[in-house]
């Protein structure tokens, strides 16, 4: 076998004799090409040979090309090169649609002069910080444990919210269940931390009118019922100011709303299912049983909309039938499997069960009722 140049600290074919046997090796568009035959079960070969080309700066994945099974290993980034162009349209892009759904919320007409939506900033701030602070908990904490993630991505879309939330995607391998773990425990605790900081700020603020309001416009108050969690009603007892008034023309102010967008996202990406939040810290906890976990998943939701069409009116069974779906459809990717497969230790087995339990205080079986 004639060995081309390889760069930097790229393993040599003759470390991986005991996993994979290299016939040929190619380099070319930033990819080093290891061509052979496996050695182990497909399925572990990437989990016995990932540590060593991670050691070395590069991250690595199996694929077959025209019949003959490859390693394609490429360098490891775990900062960020460049101006990331497509996070920052996107992110401004989802500023927008904040606004142009926060003038709804406080009833500013926006059809003859659209700048003014403008005016909703304090609501789209609201929605957009505590997105913002849950997935950069993720993003900080990939950082911490050198692994290669994405800025966050926002997802503009004209609804009530003005978006269908953020993600950041994961380029690399988890070295360890501890690294999991902190990685999936970070985006909730921090959003939470947001969530209720935005809570107290909305509800100390003036409360506005419906109908009639700024401009003249309905506010989408009118049509939308909020159902706040436990949490969202613990912190404004806590500020000692209301969440509804005696006059129903009168409603919170809207910066509220991102609290319950908050508590809202935060109970969603706790379901242990998927790639979820809730998955990587599960799959942290318990290791390979997380596998029977994720069974209970869609059941629940499904048994949480047969409760609310039989007992509610069949209020927000729409919203859980969906997620039972997108539950199902979760189980069937695979999640993160660590590179270390120890155990994550009492301390963080605590801060899990923590952490779980304030999803439960921002769960709500009716979330929102649209009339």
């Amino acid at each position: 076998m004639e060995t081309p140049s390889l760069p930097g600290d790229a393993p040599a074919p003759e470390t991986l004799a005991d996993c994979f046997d290299v016939y040929e090796v190619d380099v070319a568009d930033g990819e080093i090409r290891y061509y052979g035959e496996p050695l182990v079960a497909p399925e572990t070969l990437v989990q016995r040979l990932a540590p060593a080309f991670r050691e070395r700066g590069y991250r690595v994945r199996v694929d077959d090309r025209l019949g003959e099974h490859v390693l394609l290993a490429t360098e490891r980034s775990p900062g960020v090169d460049g101006v990331p162009w497509t996070n920052v349209g996107l992110f401004v892009a989802t500023v927008g649609t904040t606004l142009l759904a926060g003038a709804g919320w406080y009833g500013i007409s926006v059809v003859d002069e659209p700048l003014r939506a403008v005016e909703a900033w304090p609501f789209a701030a609201s929605v957009l910080g505590v997105l913002a602070v849950h997935e950069l908990g993720h993003y900080v904490t990939s950082r911490y444990h050198d692994v290669e993630a994405s800025l966050p991505y926002f997802i503009p879309v004209p609804t009530l919210l003005g978006t269908l939330g953020a993600v950041i995607r994961l380029n690399d391998h988890v070295p360890s269940r501890r690294a999991l773990f902190d990685i999936g425990v970070a985006g909730p605790l921090a959003g939470l931390v947001a969530t209720v900081v935005v809570t107290a700020i909305g509800v100390s603020l003036p409360p506005i009118e419906t109908g009639a309001a700024v401009g003249g416009a309905a506010t989408t108050a009118t049509r939308v019922e909020l159902g706040y969690p436990p949490l969202v009603r613990i912190v404004a007892w806590a500020v000692g100011r209301p969440l509804s008034y005696p006059d129903p023309g009168v409603v919170v102010n809207p910066v509220v709303v991102g609290g319950w967008v908050g508590a809202f996202v935060t109970f969603l990406n706790l379901l242990p299912v998927g790639q979820l939040d809730g998955a990587h810290i599960v799959r942290g906890l318990v290791g390979d049983a997380f596998a029977a976990v994720q069974w209970a998943v869609p059941f629940g939701l499904f048994g949480l909309a047969g409760y609310l069409y039989a007992f509610e009116g069949g209020r927000a069974v729409g919203i859980w039938l969906l997620w039972g779906l997108i539950a199902l459809v979760f189980r069937r990717v695979s999640g993160v499997t660590p590179l270390d497969d120890s155990p994550v230790g009492r301390g963080r087995q605590l801060l899990g069960v923590v952490t779980l339990v304030l999803g439960v205080l921002s769960f709500t079986p009716i979330p929102v009722v649209v009339g």
